[in-house]
């Protein structure tokens, strides 16, 4: 959108000048489209995609270091898609949500290696998380470690874990429950999806 001057000004659904932003009082419109993002299942480099716009472009407004114009925010709104007026509506996720559709879980990771985390994240003690690993995937050939404890169990597929010095692949209805600080590593070694449901405290991502 864009001014001629032979022309009146273009006005947003908002009452807004296509060059403006002028959000609420107090309104976080990165941590919104954020939050709106991650609702919808979408990874940063999928809005992108959909919006035609940069992977930068969409970073740089969740972390408020690029104000957009209206024009520019409603470029990256249509591939959710939603509309300018449905986004400054929203309410704020509830502090207290219990229950969460699949789409409302939050993509941690995508490809090889697909991580859902269930929760808000904000403030969370524990981490769940539906992981999905493709045949092949790693979560790397160095292992890692970190604070806490977690557990998880095999719900399809195999997954080859490696913790310390054992290694066990485990099959469907299958468990672990370690240290994290023992360094550790997860791999699947079959020709088919395999799928866990993890648990860790303190949170890792």
């Amino acid at each position: 959108m864009s001014n001629d001057p032979g022309q009146p000004p273009v006005i947003s659904p908002l009452g807004l000048r296509p060059e403006t932003l002028d959000a609420p009082d107090g309104l976080d419109v990165g941590a919104r489209l954020r939050r709106v993002r991650e609702a919808r299942g979408l990874s940063q480099r999928e809005l992108a995609r959909r919006s035609g716009v940069t992977n930068g472009t969409i970073s740089l407004i969740e972390q408020n270091k690029n104000s957009p114009s209206v024009a520019s925010l409603k470029k990256v709104l249509d591939g959710i898609p939603l509309s300018l007026t449905e986004f400054f509506a929203l309410d704020e996720a509830p502090e207290t949500q219990v229950f969460f559709r699949a789409e409302e879980l939050i993509r941690v990771t995508d490809g090889l290696l697909e991580f859902k985390r269930v929760g808000t994240g904000e403030g969370d003690r524990l981490q769940m998380m539906v992981e999905r690993y493709q045949p092949g995937a790693d979560t790397g050939r160095a292992l890692y470690h970190h604070e806490g404890e977690e557990a998880g169990v095999v719900i399809a597929g195999h997954v080859e874990i490696t913790v310390g010095a054992e290694r066990r692949t485990l099959g469907p209805n299958e468990a672990y429950h370690f240290d994290s600080r023992i360094p550790h590593r997860f791999r699947n070694p079959g020709k088919e999806i395999a799928v866990l449901i993890s648990a860790c405290t303190p949170p890792s991502f």
